[in-house]
């Protein structure tokens, strides 16, 4: 088991596993559905940032949420985290490695820098996170984007359709 014995036991392992897990879904899903005022409750006071084109290398909170909102306002998004490897560094806090991809549509004739002359892009590498348990919820207190591969979506590559339904974005909220 992936975790450091004397931190945590086996159940608190299993609990805190599933709870980082929550954690990191909605940040995939915060960002997708462009649920800005609730992204930042799921990071630490004091969390920072790198590997990001939304916000510069050590960024705070304020600056990803503001730097995110306004570089995805005019996409498309989609986040996928999984294999989902967790290692306890003591009773409160853990390190994370996700396997990532992105698919980043820009609607408006933006620029994309990282894939230029596209209008977006499909991605692929891996996000490093620490977390801590703040007051019983386990938040992300780092977070680093690392890309193995970007693909361009071409500027010429047919309109985007939208879903049949779209996201509920208070579907959770009962």
């Amino acid at each position: 088991m992936p975790h450091n014995d004397k931190a945590t036991s086996e159940l608190d392992y299993l609990l805190s596993v599933d709870a980082i897990r929550q954690t990191k879904a909605k940040y995939c899903r915060y960002i997708d559905t462009k649920q800005w005022d609730r992204l930042g409750s799921i990071f630490t006071t004091d969390c920072r940032f790198e590997g990001l084109g939304s916000a510069p290398p050590g960024a705070d909170v304020a600056a990803f949420v503001q730097g995110v909102s306004s570089r995805l306002a005019n996409t498309i998004s989609v986040h996928h985290c999984h294999m989902q490897e967790t290692e306890m560094t003591g009773p409160d806090s853990a390190r994370v490695i996700w396997a990532m991809e992105d698919f980043v549509e820009w609607t408006d004739g933006g620029t994309v820098k990282e894939t230029p002359g596209s209008k977006g892009f499909f991605g692929y590498g891996h996000y490093e996170e620490e977390y801590r348990r703040v007051n019983g919820e386990w938040k992300i207190a780092f977070l680093r984007l690392t890309r193995l591969r970007l693909d361009p979506v071409p500027a010429d590559a047919p309109a985007p359709r939208m879903g049949q339904r779209q996201a509920t974005p208070d579907w959770l909220d009962v």
